[in-house]
């Protein structure tokens, strides 16, 4: 990883300023009734629902800094990124109103427009090369299509609804955990007549979605590009649409599972707004420090730079609690881990407490990350040649998604097989954002926070480590064809922060480097995330739960899984009576 600030002609000072969201001055206590190991979103949502529940609550964050994925650092004087994860949505409106959050300090700048693909060409008689904008006004947006083919933009609205009606659908399975299939098939009628009720999201997402059950299958089924062509034919909307499909994930648009990955990320909902996203005011720590304020008003106690070392597990096989790495033993009626499933189960818990089988099962459980993200400070806006602004002033296009090398599917397919192969993609997908556009906290005036999500890389290179000179070529290549859209690009750079995914999974604990705490694959999905085995949050130690992305609903529904994880503990705790 390198985080570098530049000084002069080709040197490269290495520094680092990280700020965030830290604990509160509670001395730790000795003994709680759940403790919550991590202290990213979900884990502090856990925690808030666990505290108003009766359940006394503390989270162990490894880092200084809150939030996990989430955070809000500054890496060079002056310059503040959402390091990680760079874009709200969906964090599910009932937790954000439920905690007050917008109370303890959560603001939202919305982006209008929502995506803005320029093309590589030479304009034609003087005018600039095209681009393709999108954005919430279906007027615009058909005019915008019908530069490329009028078919598609009179198409366009018509799949805008079919897309919502199929995400919309899916909202009660979002926020429940999946169906309790032994409950429902074993034991006393009492039981099963109880379990039943897990049943009652999945006939009501059946429900809304009536006839277009069959559609909804397809579109979890097949490769987004079979869905996209049926719809449409020119080729930069096809494109900007299935980088939604591959987003975050080792797939390609052409592979099967990719039209789900489409579906999970236009299913969120911001202010009100379907499928839109913003950025959060001071970067996405300011949601992490939202939740934790609001879990601190509860009285929860959250610690910072309290590394777990181990899950601690008594002679019945049941967990009691946490020792940390100075040595420290933390006791608790139950556990919640915010860790990937992997580092819970393969680095947290003691060895022979599990079954040879379940870890067999765990290391079975798919990571792979295609996300190299570059954080880059500059000293001034990129002016597009697709849509020149004078003066460094931004324009509308500025504050949205801007894709790179998105004008073609065929680029797209050839950057994820270079990357299958073992290679960094020569040409690759690159999501840029700009917030400090909207945001002036982000970055001194003049100056701007870019952020860079780039795909394909693997996490080895050809069976080899990655190496600084590695992180330094492949972001050599992303400015490269950066400086081809928006010359002048280059010369602004004030420092770029590389975070490969072995970065990711070093700094984050990111198994793999995968964003989404495991793939979004439909094999790791509802009742099979992270296993089958391990679907309703409970893990095979009795007292151990799992609270973040790895379970259901998935990486990037902020919250949910703290939440269904939350309700679970505290319906355990009731029955066995020990709240």
């Amino acid at each position: 990883m390198a985080a570098a600030l530049w000084t002069d002609r080709g040197r490269w000072t290495l520094r680092r300023i990280l700020i965030g969201s830290r604990s509160n001055h509670t001395a730790l206590k000795p003994c709680y009734d759940a403790l919550i190991i991590g202290g990213g979103h979900n884990g502090l949502v856990a925690a808030a629902y666990l505290q108003k529940g009766g359940v006394k609550t503390a989270v162990l964050e490894r880092r200084h800094v809150l939030g996990g994925a989430a955070v809000s650092e500054e890496i060079f004087p002056g310059f503040h990124f959402s390091r990680c994860s760079y874009l709200l949505s969906l964090l599910r409106p009932h937790i954000c109103r439920e905690l007050e959050l917008k109370k303890h300090g959560l603001m939202v700048y919305m982006r209008e427009p929502h995506s803005f693909t320029p093309m590589l060409e030479e304009g034609m008689k003087g005018a600039p090369p095209r681009s393709l904008t999108l954005g919430s006004d279906l007027a615009k947006n058909q005019d915008e299509i019908g530069k490329f083919s009028p078919k598609d933009a009179k198409a366009y609205p018509e799949f805008l609804a079919h897309l919502e009606k199929l995400a919309t659908a899916i909202h009660p399975l979002l926020d429940s955990p999946p169906v309790d299939i032994r409950g429902v098939t074993a034991g006393s009628l009492r039981k099963r007549l109880a379990a039943a009720k897990t049943l009652m999201p999945v006939i009501k997402c059946g429900l809304k979605l009536g006839g277009n059950i069959p559609d909804f299958y397809e579109i979890i089924t097949a490769p987004i590009m079979k869905v996209l062509t049926q719809w449409f034919d020119s080729e930069p909307l096809r494109a900007t649409l299935a980088t939604d499909g591959v987003i975050g994930a080792m797939t390609s648009p052409s592979n099967p599972g990719s039209g789900y990955v489409l579906l999970h990320h236009v299913m969120g909902e911001l202010e009100k707004e379907k499928g839109a996203w913003g950025y959060v005011e001071g970067g996405m720590g300011g949601v992490s420090h939202a939740i934790a304020k609001a879990a601190q008003s509860y009285g929860v106690d959250v610690f910072t730079e309290k590394d777990v070392g181990q899950i601690l597990v008594d002679s019945d096989g049941a967990a009691k609690g946490v020792a940390l790495k100075d040595g420290t033993e933390i006791h608790s009626k139950v556990v919640l881990s915010n860790a990937t499933p992997y580092v819970t189960f393969k680095n947290l818990t003691p060895k022979g407490a599990l079954s040879e089988e379940f870890i067999k099962a765990i290391d079975q459980i798919d990571y792979t990350s295609p996300v190299t993200k570059i954080n880059v400070a500059v000293d001034k806006l990129p002016n597009f040649l697709a849509s020149p602004t004078p003066d460094d002033k931004p324009g509308p296009h500025h504050q949205c998604s801007i894709h790179l090398n998105c004008e073609n599917v065929d680029i797209l397919e050839a950057a994820y097989k270079e990357a299958k192969n073992g290679r960094p993609s020569a040409r690759p997908m690159v999501e840029m954002t700009i917030p400090s556009v909207l945001d002036p906290t982000l970055a001194p005036s003049g100056c701007h926070v870019v952020s860079l999500f780039t795909q394909f890389t693997p996490y080895h290179i050809e069976g080899k480590e990655w190496t600084e000179q590695d992180r330094e070529a492949f972001a050599d290549t992303v400015f490269d064809w950066v400086e081809q859209y928006a010359p002048g690009f280059k010369t602004s750079v004030v420092g770029r922060d590389i975070l490969s995914p072995p970065d990711l999974e070093r700094i984050f604990g990111l198994t793999g480097g995968n964003i989404f705490h495991g793939s979004m694959s439909l094999d790791q999905l509802y009742l099979a995330r992270p296993l089958p085995s391990l679907s309703d949050y409970r893990s095979p130690l009795k007292g151990l739960y799992l609270c973040g992305s790895g379970c259901h609903p998935g990486g990037g529904v902020m919250g949910s899984p703290g939440w269904n994880a939350a309700l679970t503990v505290i319906s355990d705790l009731k029955r066995h009576r020990k709240m």
